[in-house]
């Protein structure tokens, strides 16, 4: 038996990141984000804590790499807007997809189980999203600025309630009416890129 390839070992690197993501997801589920430790994660997954350490500080980091991994599959889909486009913020609707298929890990995230850390996290993804779309249809500023953190706000508040709603809103539904109550903040900052 020869020495593994790169594309071997690259594989082996993704099922373990993938085992570890998988295991943090059930054990934020099941207990909540305070109530477990990197060995509970390590057990679940079936790695070593040195394994585990060779790709993470701790479980915030996986937490983050889990988070960054979701917004790069978000971005990847949903490219930001062009200052032409007519409707900024199109990634939301990978969100509000991810959000209705992965019900239960939302709920834990928004709610008490996600704890301070995992919702701090998710509002910073989220953040940088908003962020990346506002800087494509407008010039930077601080009212742009301002206008990023008061449409994460109102965006997470408005998944909270539609994962706790019933009946629960259509996705469709939910998008446009994102985007219908954000287009009052969104249109003067594109009007001051003109």
């Amino acid at each position: 038996m020869g020495k593994p390839s790169p594309d071997d070992k690259d594989r082996r690197v993704q099922r373990t990141r993938r085992a570890l993501r998988e295991a943090l997801i059930s054990l934020v589920l099941e207990k909540g984000w305070e109530a477990f430790s990197v060995q509970d994660v390590c057990d679940r997954a079936d790695v070593g804590r040195s394994t585990f350490y060779t790709h993470y500080a701790d479980k915030e980091d996986l937490l983050i790499g889990s988070l960054g991994d979701l917004r790069k599959g978000i971005r990847k889909q949903f490219a930001p807007a062009s200052p032409h486009a007519s409707r900024p913020l199109a990634f939301a609707r990978g969100v509000i997809d991810h959000a209705k298929d992965q019900q239960r890990l939302f709920r834990a995230i928004v709610g008490k189980l996600g704890g301070h850390v995992v919702q701090t996290r998710f509002r910073e993804m989220i953040l940088e999203l908003v962020r990346e779309d506002l800087a494509a249809a407008a010039p930077a500023s601080s009212e742009r600025d301002a206008a990023a953190h008061f449409i994460t706000g109102a965006f997470l508040e408005l998944i909270t309630w539609w994962l706790n709603a019933k009946p629960s809103m259509h996705p469709d539904d939910l998008e446009a009416l994102l985007h219908r109550w954000t287009e009052p903040v969104v249109e003067p900052l594109r009007r001051s890129r003109r």
